[in-house]
């Protein structure tokens, strides 16, 4: 057990919010987000280690570690919870996430102004559950933005948020770490090829995403 600002701290969640932390770090200098825009957290059992409201991430420290129950109280830390707490404690709540990633993805976001799902370009959308949709637009912290995240999150594990930005989840921060850059891989591939003149971009068939789909289960090294 370690100390923090606000009570005691065991091995795995000291071990948690240092992997927490420098996720929160990478997504600012892989530009997905802006200053202390955007939000990262990680369930370790019953509670939800979450980085602080307005709090840079390279100022966080081993002792700022900042903890909430699934039922949104405080129990690790002093720091302020981030203000996007119900979006991801919704998460938690209705799937069997154990990490959730929220940005502020340039391309990501702008693809969210102009559809209400990202069209399909690129077979890695089958990695997400399928073709991204966009969740309206509600004003941030809100129970409402909690809401419309969730429909939009249906046999998905990430979503874009109308003039707002990106949220994933996965069963490891890596995990959806990667799957927020990938989102936002997509955005760019789409804009890219969707502002060329004269021309439309080409798209695939739910058939052959479901093809993809299927291949991806043995995706990979064998566990």
């Amino acid at each position: 057990m370690t100390e923090s600002r606000g009570g005691r701290v065991s091995a795995e969640e000291s071990e948690a919010w240092e992997a927490l932390v420098a996720t929160a770090r990478r997504t600012v200098s892989d530009g997905l987000v802006v200053g202390t825009s955007g939000n990262v957290s990680v369930r370790v059992g019953d509670t939800v280690l979450v980085t602080p409201s307005g709090v840079p991430y390279d100022r966080l420290a081993p002792g700022d570690v900042t903890g909430v129950g699934l039922d949104g109280r405080q129990v690790l830390g002093t720091l302020v919870p981030t203000s996007e707490l119900p979006m991801h404690l919704a998460v938690y709540r209705t799937t069997d996430a154990r990490a959730v990633v929220h940005t502020h993805a340039v391309h990501a976001t702008a693809v969210s102004l102009l559809v209400p799902e990202l069209p399909l370009v690129h077979y890695m959308a089958a990695a997400l559950g399928g073709p991204v949709r966009v969740a309206p637009y509600a004003t941030y912290g809100t129970g409402e933005l909690a809401r419309g995240m969730l429909a939009a999150l249906t046999d998905r594990t990430g979503c874009l948020l109308r003039n707002h930005g990106t949220i994933t989840y996965g069963a490891t921060l890596d995990q959806a770490y990667d799957r927020t850059a990938q989102l936002e891989w997509m955005c760019r591939l789409w804009l890219t090829a969707s502002s060329v003149p004269g021309h439309t971009p080409s798209l695939l068939t739910r058939a052959q995403l479901d093809e993809v789909a299927e291949r991806l289960h043995g995706y990979g090294q064998p566990t």
